[in-house]
């Protein structure tokens, strides 16, 4: 398998068009992870199925949120995603998210070139209310089974914030590399 890592940069972020690799598909209660020391992805454990994606789930390659690991992706699509696709992807927001304490944001990006739907997001506010509430109770709610109160979605923020957290992210990975 390919080191994501090392064939794909993070993309044109100013632009707005990022890489994504997918990590799980949207509905699935599999928290499936990119090993960054075998390059390999990794199946860390099942969730409740009641607390299945309700997005696909991927991160942006050559990047490092404040949790140690490459910043997430919620990517928006009308079919899941299989695990180790990657593509362009449009930077649409960002969800400003706490777990356990730590700063773990996740970008939320939509398919670079979707013609179903005639590229139509482009932002957050371009996304139904009910996927974004959906979403939001998803990542407050999916670990009460375990450690209750332990997730908090803190805000949404727009793209050019998204794009804040990606450079701060992308600085991150080139100081450890």
């Amino acid at each position: 398998m390919a080191d994501f890592n090392q064939i794909l940069t993070p993309g044109n972020v100013e632009e707005g068009i990022i890489n994504v690799v997918n990590e799980i598909p949207c509905g699935s209660n599999h928290k499936i992870e990119w090993n960054r020391k075998l390059a390999a992805f990794q199946l860390d454990r099942v969730e409740p199925a009641i607390f299945a994606k309700p997005t696909n789930y991927g991160f942006i390659p050559q990047t490092l949120d404040e949790d140690g690991d490459e910043l997430d992706v919620l990517l928006i699509t009308e079919q899941p995603l299989a695990t180790g696709v990657f593509l362009e992807a449009r930077v649409i927001g960002v969800m400003k998210f706490v777990d356990d304490g730590e700063v773990d944001d996740k970008i939320v990006c939509v398919p670079a070139d979707d013609r179903n739907n005639g590229n139509a997001y482009k932002t957050l506010a371009d996304l139904p209310q009910q996927l974004i509430k959906q979403i939001e109770f998803h990542f407050n709610h999916y670990k009460d089974l375990k450690k209750a109160g332990t997730t908090k979605v803190e805000s949404w923020g727009d793209v050019e914030e998204a794009k804040k957290v990606i450079h701060e992210s992308i600085e991150r990975w080139n100081k450890q590399a």
